[in-house]
């Protein structure tokens, strides 16, 4: 029967004993492929239930979360009523959202299966994934891994970012171009760390065009620090957050971790180094040139940068749309390209940016929030 309460509230009635007191160890967990036999026709029109039998191999718990939080962020995606009883877990609801959820728990199985904590972002990921009919296993974007820190690991959140690493892992030269806060540089740099700490590579060399400076660093008051702290203090942020300070201070004084401006790159040949290049779109042509022609033997290059936000002086063409017409067609070079389906925001900030744009639609008469 169609419960009259959605999810949370159903599984609490399916697992209560005799005195009506919550039992959490009644329902036990690990999903089965859904077989057609567990489908079952409702006689409401429009109407379908699948159901999916649940073995013992994982806890309930690690599935739905505490409380059914987990749960709870299903059942609020999707317009479906989710019963779970004994070993049974029924979605009803409209076909396409039954077999959307149905979906949804078989890539949760599947993480569990390869030994993921289930958890707000990993659940949340993989329900945005399942919705907007990617024809990719959320589980298999989510359960890769680029860098492994303290228990916390840095993955891919989008098919497009799973794309950008495998690009990394397969090809010499990598360029990511798309928007702010889809994840280039920071991945670039994960990748990059990992493999100094698996001896693919002696060193890391991180640079970004200081072009607010004009590249002119050198008329700058202060230590080479100092002058190149204000424009590469992104670059240091993420690595704080891929090693221990002390690690990083120690490789950085040895320079097995050199963070640059371009202007030093040139007349150097980098061999056995991961290098990126960050904010690439401030590159000129012939500054692109010089930084690709540092590649040396075992070393590999990840060029990052957003098109659309270029800073260089008017008449200046950016290397960064250049460089795909020039390298085209060239063995081990490849072209990564992210867009707005692949930027990645602490779910607050994702909603006050909504929030902001729908008030400016609606104010849109009155000209939306002005600047004082």
């Amino acid at each position: 029967m169609l419960q009259d309460r959605r999810c949370s509230s159903s599984h609490r009635r399916a697992s209560t004993g005799a005195s009506g007191a919550y039992q959490p160890g009644v329902v036990r967990a690990r999903l089965l492929h859904r077989r057609p036999s567990d489908r079952q026709e409702l006689s409401l029109p429009g109407t379908t239930s699948g159901k999916t039998s649940i073995p013992v191999e994982h806890s309930m718990l690690s599935l739905l979360g505490t409380g059914d939080a987990l749960l709870r962020i299903v059942e609020r995606a999707f317009a479906v009523e989710i019963l779970v009883r004994g070993n049974d877990v029924t979605v009803s609801g409209a076909d396409d959202e039954v077999q959307q959820v149905l979906r949804v728990f078989d890539e949760f199985v599947k993480l569990l299966d390869r030994g993921y904590e289930l958890d707000e972002s990993l659940v949340r990921g993989t329900v945005d994934m399942v919705r907007s009919d990617d024809d990719v296993s959320p589980a298999e974007v989510l359960g890769d891994t680029a860098l492994r820190h303290r228990g916390r690991l840095i993955r891919p959140k989008t098919p497009g970012q799973k794309a950008y690493l495998d690009a990394m892992r397969e090809h010499t030269v990598v360029f990511s171009i798309g928007p702010a806060g889809t994840g280039k540089t920071y991945l670039a740099m994960a990748m990059a760390v990992e493999a100094l700490r698996r001896k693919e590579v002696n060193r890391i060399l991180l640079t970004r065009p200081a072009v607010e400076a004009g590249e002119r660093l050198g008329f700058l008051p202060g230590t080479l620090y100092e002058k190149i702290d204000p424009y590469l203090r992104p670059l240091f942020d993420a690595l704080h957050d891929m090693m221990d300070a002390e690690q990083l201070t120690v490789l950085m004084e040895r320079g097995t971790i050199e963070v640059a401006p371009l202007a030093y790159m040139r007349g150097r040949t980098l061999n056995d180094s991961f290098i990126v290049l960050d904010e690439a779109q401030n590159t000129t042509a012939e500054q692109m040139k010089m930084f690709l022609t540092r590649l040396g033997f075992g070393s590999r290059a990840v060029v990052t940068g957003d098109v659309t936000q270029v800073d260089l002086p008017s008449g200046r063409r950016s290397g960064l749309r250049v460089v795909r017409d020039v390298l085209a067609g060239i063995d081990g070079v490849a072209f990564s390209e992210l867009t707005g389906r692949d930027v990645v925001r602490h779910r607050i900030v994702q909603q006050i940016v909504e929030a902001y744009e729908r008030y400016d639609h609606v104010e849109g008469s009155e000209g939306g929030i002005r600047q004082s």
